[in-house]
């Protein structure tokens, strides 16, 4: 009988806890990217992508591959299948958590300096970052996450070909700009 009341009592505490946890999501965040050397710029920008942030400061972000957009559509054919190889790694994701989140106040408008520290995984590969940004917050329940930091094609495993590395550099250029909304509990 104590068994069945202790699986009682967590069951309760876990609901009291998620009932109060605050989430903010969006699906249409945006992630832009540039590859620049002295002979070819190119960029994309990615409308899809998915991100949450709790009021405990954890964050997540799911990147799919496939929804970068190019200005010429023989880049992007070339970004899918040789880089990025999207039909084996469809996504790119984040995991982590802000450092020094006790220092934010997601119910004050303002904007707050915030380092987000977690997995980076990109190509299949991940590894432990810390990126600098910024939350915006309106006051009122809506969020706006922004950051700006570069990424390694090598360090990845995105190899680019002989031919074509005076075109596309091995450092590209991240910038993220992901409003979130408040999500209503039920």
């Amino acid at each position: 009988m104590k068994k069945y009341i202790s699986i009682l009592v967590m069951a309760m505490v876990f609901t009291i806890g998620s009932t109060f946890a605050q989430t903010y999501k969006t699906s249409t965040g945006q992630i832009k990217f540039v590859s620049e050397t002295d002979f070819e710029k190119f960029e994309a920008i990615n409308n899809q992508v998915s991100a949450a942030i709790t009021a405990q400061g954890k964050l997540q972000f799911k990147v799919p591959v496939n929804s970068f957009e190019f200005e010429k559509k023989l880049m992007q054919t070339h970004f899918q299948e040789n880089y990025m190889e999207s039909a084996t790694f469809p996504n790119g994701t984040f995991k982590g958590d802000f450092k020094d989140f006790q220092n934010v106040n997601l119910k004050k408008a303002g904007t707050y300096d915030v380092v987000a520290k977690g997995a980076l995984e990109i190509h299949g590969v991940s590894k432990e970052v810390e990126i600098p940004g910024k939350l915006i917050s309106d006051g009122k329940g809506g969020i706006t996450l922004k950051a700006n930091f570069n990424i390694s094609c090598k360090e990845y495993g995105v190899n680019i070909p002989k031919n074509v590395v005076s075109k596309v550099s091995d450092v590209i250029k991240i910038s993220v700009n992901c409003p979130v909304a408040e999500v209503q509990k039920k």
